[in-house]
């Protein structure tokens, strides 16, 4: 690019020839242009001519003028959001009464972000283009917000309450201001991070790292992402460095990542924060399939320009693949935003820059507030002047474009999908049979749809062989028929990376498949989507994306031989311990119940599924009919044994469980105790519902009744997952404590057969039965021969429970 830019002798006379150049490379405040970006502003304003996205060369140099004006605003008003309850629009300075009491703000970062969103609006405006925009580092949010009320690019509630006379104020008093509405929840429509009222905002950002994960992922064909990424992530989060293995122009948009290099974490700098570190850094992308460009992320213009030729370069790789010239993996632009953390402000560069940046409390100290007003002065831009440069910038009416809060990512609600032809079976066969044949047959019916499948490491072990062969990995260079370029099965040993690749796939249908023990790694990356799209809900915004299943097989039960590492049921606890209209934890008994929960799981919108599948052949239990109202209800009665007295309420929860307690139930009829088993496969459905939201996806009390009987008070459950979790969720079905037992996984293992892992956890039958006899007060010998009960009271040999 250097080869093609202006020397100085060329802008000299530039700016002799236009006035608004030479207005805008004298700068405004702290903002100051190098000659490099100087250079690049005048190659960018004939390109946009040439390309007639504006009318002439002023005209560019006029908005560039605007940016100036408006970025220095918004780090004028990101420090008065940490520092004050009130601004002086006159600019005059702040006296002590004006400060807050208690400060607070991750004021550098979001003074790092105010150049990059600001040029992101202006790029928008100079190309009549509305990209879409996320930012992996939530907790500068204050940049998004301070830009977008002087902008004008609000939701409802925000423009409601922080435009006008005393809006600004309610904006500085909102921001950390902890009021509360009854119910609970914070008062302001403004948080710490963004949130479904921060405009255009699609995901937290409270996970540094996922971001890097999934923004190649999000635009589809025709879409623009402006990604802005953390140096501190890029040495957290290494799976970022594969996505030029993933991308491809046939299904993925145009993905813009520009990481903000401001040199510190909160303590200390990075990596990057060193000549040496940054240059290295360069060097690894390069080596990864990445085109870096490095830039002055001081400076809004440099953010414009270097955004436009990120654009401009893909473009041209994209040609010259199409033209035979170049071979995926395509070199993908990727900025590198040169800051000082914190610049703009006093103490930039400092470690307190992270927080607050000034020695003191203004409110309090005398020399913190003179230091807080010489600085904000530097930054303030006459009221006047910078309603002309956002209006300036604001010209999506007359482009015929939407607000960036409206931009596409946000707007992501695809047709409803076909559902293909449900084929039941009676036959014994993997319940992961049933969600690979559906998974196939949903994408063939459903073309328009982007499929992706999230894999660490092994489909066909998990039983999912038709997918592998029907959608086969991406790569860049297959070896075998499963592998294919354009393939949309994204495989990596790396949990957080291919349930990111899903979980940005909103405009399509997905699948992910993991051993359970390692699902657990997915977990910051899945709450985070949870947590958004459950605020979105209660702000009346609710997600449009297609629901999909998180699949956890071969797990706990039938992975012994693999020692503990692989036995654990973290993953579904966790997850159960989520909102149920945002999260279903889901255990299907068979083939059949596996199946009929499928199209329930494609159908919804902005709900997640964590389903716990044995991927062993198992015998087919339900019919389709049981297995519909199973997958309905959420749980069903199977089978009931009367006899003389109060029956005994049996609840089974997972495959290999629902085969312990029918054998045990086979002993308690030979000893003629009554009982009713039931099949629990949805807990979360019957739990005490925690507001209204969750009310409305939870089992009304009359279903709760009709399955768990109050007048039924002796219960036995042997579940999949750690017995004390289901207790304390479900403690509404089993209120009388010496009246119930839960038997589950109790941390125990090892190289272990799915008999030797249900004895070393005291789940088999045997310990079922024993339960039993101990919530009727039976002597447990009535109904365990004696070899039985010492191999349960572990003096005996184990085998003979088998």
């Amino acid at each position: 690019m250097s080869q093609l830019l202006p020397d100085q002798a060329t802008l000299d006379q530039h700016a002799n020839d236009h006035p608004s150049f030479a207005q805008w490379r004298a700068g405004y405040g702290v903002i100051e242009h190098s000659l490099t970006t100087q250079a690049a502003a005048f190659r960018l304003a004939h390109q946009l001519v040439q390309l007639h996205c504006q009318p002439n060369l002023d005209a560019v140099y006029q908005q560039l003028r605007a940016l100036d004006l408006l970025t220095s605003a918004g780090l004028w008003l990101v420090v008065h959001m940490t520092y004050a309850k009130r601004c002086h629009t006159d600019g005059s300075p702040l006296p002590a009464e004006d400060f807050k009491s208690r400060p607070e703000g991750h004021t550098g970062g979001a003074l790092n972000m105010v150049p990059g969103y600001a040029a992101y609006l202006a790029l928008n405006n100079l190309t009549g283009q509305t990209r879409s925009w996320l930012m992996g580092q939530g907790h500068c949010v204050a940049a998004i917000d301070a830009l977008n009320v002087l902008t004008g690019n609000l939701h409802p509630e925000q423009a409601e309450r922080y435009q006008g006379d005393q809006g600004l104020h309610l904006l500085l008093r909102d921001f950390y201001g902890y009021t509360q509405l009854p119910d609970g929840r914070p008062a302001a429509p403004l948080g710490s991070h963004v949130n479904p009222y921060t405009a255009g905002g699609i995901s937290e950002g409270g996970y540094l790292g996922f971001a890097e994960l999934q923004y190649a992922h999000m635009p589809l064909p025709g879409e623009t992402l402006v990604a802005f990424l953390s140096d501190g992530a890029a040495e957290e989060q290494r799976g970022s460095d594969w996505i030029p293995r993933w991308w491809r122009f046939e299904d993925c948009g145009t993905a813009l990542p520009i990481m903000i290099a401001n040199g510190r974490r909160i303590e200390q700098r990075t990596e990057l924060g060193t000549l040496s570190g940054l240059e290295g850094f360069a060097e690894h992308l390069t080596r990864c399939g990445f085109d870096p460009i490095r830039f002055d992320g001081r400076d809004p213009a440099a953010f414009v320009c270097v955004l436009f030729e990120m654009e401009q370069r893909l473009g041209r790789r994209v040609h010259e693949y199409q033209h035979g010239l170049l071979h995926y993996p395509l070199p993908i632009p990727y900025g590198i935003a040169e800051t000082t953390k914190g610049f703009g402000f006093y103490g930039a560069g400092e470690n307190a820059a992270h927080n607050l940046p000034l020695p003191g409390n203004p409110r309090h100290d005398e020399a913190s507030r003179e230091l807080f007003n010489q600085h904000a002065a530097k930054l303030w831009v006459e009221p006047e002047q910078l309603a002309q440069a956002c209006q300036q910038l604001s010209r999506h009416t007359e482009q015929q474009r939407p607000l960036e809060r409206d931009h596409p990512l946000t707007q992501r609600h695809p047709a409803q999908p076909l559902i293909p032809e449900i084929e039941w079976s009676s036959d014994e066969r993997s319940a992961m049979q049933a969600v690979d044949r559906f998974f196939v047959a949903l994408v063939q019916a459903n073309p328009e749809l982007r499929a992706r499948v999230g894999n660490p490491d092994e489909l066909a072990s998990n039983r999912l062989g038709g997918v592998l062969e029907s959608l086969k990995h991406r790569v860049s260079e297959p070896e075998s028929a499963l592998e294919d370029i354009h393939g949309q099965v994204i495989t990596a040993l790396n949990e957080e990376a291919i349930v990111s690749a899903c979980l940005a796939n909103k405009g399509g249908l997905n699948l992910v498949a993991s051993y359970e023990a390692f699902c657990v790694k997915m977990l910051g990356a899945v709450r985070q989507e949870l947590i958004f799209a459950r605020h979105q809900k209660e702000v009346g915004r609710p997600a449009g994306w297609l629901g999909f299943p998180l699949i956890a097989t071969s797990h706990t039960w039938e992975n012994g031989k693999n020692e503990q590492s692989h036995q654990d049921t973290t993953f579904c606890e966790a997850l159960l311990g989520e909102m149920h209209d945002v999260m279903q934890v889901v255990f299907p008994a068979d083939y059949n119940s596996t199946l009929a929960l499928l199209p329930q799981l494609y159908l919804q919108r902005g709900r997640l599924s964590c389903l716990v599948v044995a991927k062993r052949d198992r015998p087919s239990l339900l019919t389709p009919p049981q297995a519909r109202q199973l997958a309905r209800d959420g749980a069903l009665l199977l089978a009931e044994h009367q006899a003389n007295g109060e029956p005994l309420l049996l609840i089974a929860n997972g495959a290999y469980q629902l085969a312990e307690m029918q054998r045990a139930a086979q002993r308690l009829s030979e000893h003629g105790q009554s009982w009713q088993l039931i099949y629990l496969q949805a807990p979360g459905h019957f739990r005490i519902p925690r507001d209204t939201h969750e009310a409305s996806a939870c089992a009304s009390p009359e279903l709760r009744e009709k399955l768990f009987p109050a007048e039924i008070s002796r219960r036995v459950m042997l579940c999949h997952m750690r017995p004390e979790v289901m207790r304390g969720h479900l403690a509404n079905l089993l209120p009388h404590f010496e009246r119930s037992r839960v038997l589950g996984y109790i941390n125990r293992g090892g190289t272990l057969d799915e008999a030797g892992m249900l004895f070393a956890n005291r789940s088999t039958w045997a310990h079922v039965v024993a339960a039993c006899a101990e919530v009727c007060a039976v002597p447990v010998q009535h109904w365990l021969d004696e070899e039985e009960l010492l191999a349960v009271q572990g003096l005996g040999n184990p085998h003979i429970l088998r």
